[in-house]
């Protein structure tokens, strides 16, 4: 008996150390993630239901004015258009800057951006409505408002889309 409470005694004087106190206990390191990222096994094959995404965004403009995009529409800057991994191409979305809370509607068009880092490139019309043109990138939140009714018709195998 006498030993269990040296032994607790011990224990605790262990554990109220400042040493121990000081340093936060061994958690496994949490990678920064989109609010409901997923993993799937064919991204595009059927949408997520997660609706949100948060992450850095990006935009781009003359460097791809003119050129055919993922969908097959030519890129136009001025079009509220925007690229993106996973999202069916013609999946509506509203894009919102976290940092200014100015918001617009944009259409996936394309597939990208590039670095990982980001979650979403946008045309530069849509950058200068969300008012991140000078900084280039700015943190945002990505909402699905609408998928393409040939993925609906995919997804519920019928031949009418049925509407959310």
């Amino acid at each position: 008996m006498r030993k269990l409470v040296m032994g607790c005694a011990v224990m605790g004087l262990i554990a109220l150390s400042p040493k121990s106190e000081a340093r936060s206990p061994d958690l496994p390191v949490l990678v920064p993630m989109p609010l409901c990222a997923k993993p799937s096994i064919r991204p595009l094959a059927r949408p997520s239901t997660c609706r949100e995404e948060v992450g850095w965004a990006s935009w781009y403009g003359a460097e791809r004015q003119g050129n055919a995009t993922a969908s097959g529409e030519v890129f136009d800057q001025n079009g509220l258009t925007a690229a993106h991994r996973r999202l069916p191409l013609g999946t509506t979305v509203r894009v919102t800057n976290l940092r200014n809370f100015r918001s617009t509607l944009l259409r996936i068009t394309d597939r990208g951006p590039g670095p990982a880092s980001r979650v979403i490139d946008v045309s530069w019309a849509a950058a200068k409505q969300l008012g991140f043109l000078e900084a280039g990138l700015a943190r945002v939140e990505i909402e699905i408002v609408s998928y393409p009714a040939s993925c609906i018709r995919r997804m519920s195998g019928a031949s009418t889309p049925k509407v959310n």
